[in-house]
């Protein structure tokens, strides 16, 4: 989050499907979470960050929107970064090149939304949606 009250949103194409979510991503094995997510967004957006608290873990059952198969359980923290004006932002939803559409490069970008806009319709996820009302009670 930066100094302006906005999120971070990432729009990915995941399997074919577009979706909007937090950024963020899968724990290794012998990681712990908060490796993790120091890993993951410095390998997705090239920041280092910091965790400044947690904010909420899954309380809930989820099947996997990728694998019915599989549980999941999500924790998110908010975080800071002291050198986010090397990360590069999209201004529009799902603003994909050619590239990107075909699977030759990186299919994720990233943008701000104001806190103030964010609601449920921001994200594609399930979980994200809980976590956006949780935030919306955390700044509003």
């Amino acid at each position: 989050m930066n100094e302006k009250k906005n999120i971070l949103l990432s729009d990915e194409i995941i399997r074919g499907k577009f979706y909007t979510k937090f950024p963020g991503g899968g724990l290794e094995f012998g990681e712990g979470t908060h490796e993790c997510l120091v890993r993951e967004f410095r390998e997705e957006t090239g920041l280092t960050i910091s965790i400044t608290q947690h904010l909420y873990t899954t309380d809930f059952f989820q099947p996997s929107a990728f694998n019915e198969k599989d549980q999941v359980i999500s924790i998110y923290y908010l975080i800071e970064s002291n050198d986010i004006s090397t990360l590069k932002i999209s201004t529009t939803v799902f603003d994909f090149s050619e590239d990107q559409l075909t699977g030759k490069i990186q299919q994720e970008n990233f943008r701000w939304i104001a806190i103030d806009e964010l609601n449920e319709d921001s994200v594609s996820l399930p979980i994200d949606k809980k976590v956006v009302g949780l935030i919306k009670q955390l700044y509003n």
